[in-house]
């Protein structure tokens, strides 16, 4: 009798590895979405494999302040401001002068240029990383809400575009009454301010 209810029990445990496995995949699907928009930036690390090319597969390749990086046969290549599907089509094109039907996979292992940054009257201050769209509102809860003493409806953002300094205000209690045109998207350096 024992027996048979170890049996039963073992047989049920596979669907609900089968299931975790299944939003692992998920997460990874968003992630992979995710990356193929996103232009990689200086500080970023890479991680680029050649497929039976043990001598041009990298963990860890870093995007210099020049916005290259350093790739064996092909020297320095122009890696910020393109996608991770960009820099590898550009780095198969180039390698196949030297290896026969190159494949490559270009990954972004740590999307290190992308960031912005909440200081005053939050729960968690400090720099967050910019992996996806997203808006003020969504900050503010990575953040994890507001201090007790935070001013809602003076908050200011600052955001450098073209060369200049914009400072944008931000009522947060308008866009919790409705007004989402206000909930703005950020872009990279991004600086929240909540006195």
């Amino acid at each position: 009798m024992s027996l048979l209810v170890v049996l039963s029990f073992v047989l049920t445990i596979p669907p609900a590895f089968s299931k975790e496995k299944k939003s692992v995949e998920e997460d990874t699907n968003c992630t992979q979405e995710v990356a193929e928009d996103y232009k990689i930036g200086i500080g970023d690390v890479l991680q680029i494999s050649t497929w039976k090319e043990e001598d041009l597969t990298f963990d860890k390749v870093f995007v210099r302040n020049d916005g290259k990086i350093t790739f064996p046969l092909l020297d320095d290549i122009q890696a910020a401001g393109r996608t991770t599907v960009e820099l590898k089509q550009d780095i198969q094109e180039r390698l196949a002068e030297f290896v026969e039907a190159p494949t490559v996979t270009v990954t972004l292992a740590n999307p290190g240029s992308q960031k912005y940054y909440i200081l005053g009257e939050v729960q968690k201050v400090g720099e967050y990383h910019l992996i996806k769209k997203l808006t003020v509102v969504q900050a503010f809860a990575l953040a994890e809400g507001f201090t007790e003493w935070a001013s809602k409806d003076e908050i200011i953002l600052f955001r450098r575009h073209q060369g200049k300094e914009l400072m944008i205000k931000i009522d947060y209690d308008d866009i919790t009454d409705g007004n989402l045109k206000n909930d703005i998207q950020l872009k990279a350096d991004d600086i929240i301010i909540v006195p």
